[in-house]
């Protein structure tokens, strides 16, 4: 290789310890599922790929290779559940505050402002890992959770998204439960699919 296109390798760059705010129901959404994965569709999973193995030659097995596959993709979930559980920080919407934090939005905030044209609309503020666009629910690190942050009542704000530029008008802050889509076991999982086997044993 010429010299010209040799580079020294760059020191790594410090480690990003970012907080991961979520609420209550969020945190229980995440246990449920890695408790999911781990104790039933992990297991579901091996037991195919130990049957799938002793059908003849693996690298013409589709079965088999399908269920690896399956197999990787889960324990790279199980990975990311266990960091995000470890890092969370649990705030609650319903704990107590003082009356200037309970006026202001900050996460956990249910949040009603009207655009420019006077349309009204209502947002809740949560963590990365709640995020549901048809119950309002926007990230707290996203560019409308950014422009809400610290905002009150009667405050014009400026939400800065890519290619606009728009004012917002706060009409209410308030702080109440915030419910979150409760985690339900995929339909023709290979857990859910073993079970009734297992029942008529």
């Amino acid at each position: 290789m010429r010299k010209g296109f040799t580079r020294r390798p760059a020191p790594d760059a410090p480690a990003v310890h970012a907080k991961n705010y979520i609420t209550p129901g969020g945190l229980e959404r995440l246990k449920d599922e890695h408790h999911f994965l781990l104790t039933k569709d992990r297991p579901a999973v091996t037991e195919v790929v130990a049957w799938a193995a002793g059908n003849g030659d693996r690298s013409e097995n589709a079965d088999y290779q399908y269920s690896k596959r399956r197999l990787r993709q889960i324990d790279g979930r199980i990975r990311f559940l266990s960091k995000r559980i470890e890092a969370a920080e649990v705030v609650d919407p319903e704990a107590p505050r003082s009356a200037q934090a309970q006026s202001r939005a900050y996460f956990g905030a249910t949040v009603l402002y009207a655009d420019a044209t006077g349309a009204e609309r209502k947002v809740c503020i949560v963590g990365t890992d709640e995020v549901d666009l048809n119950r309002n629910h926007i990230s707290w690190v996203s560019p409308l959770g950014r422009a809400l942050l610290k905002s009150a009542e009667g405050d014009d704000v400026m939400l800065r998204a890519p290619g606009r530029t728009e004012k917002l008008t706060i009409l209410e802050v308030r702080y109440e439960r915030i419910d979150v889509e409760p985690f339900r076991e995929p339909v023709g999982s290979v857990a859910e699919a073993r079970e009734p086997s297992r029942r008529r044993s």
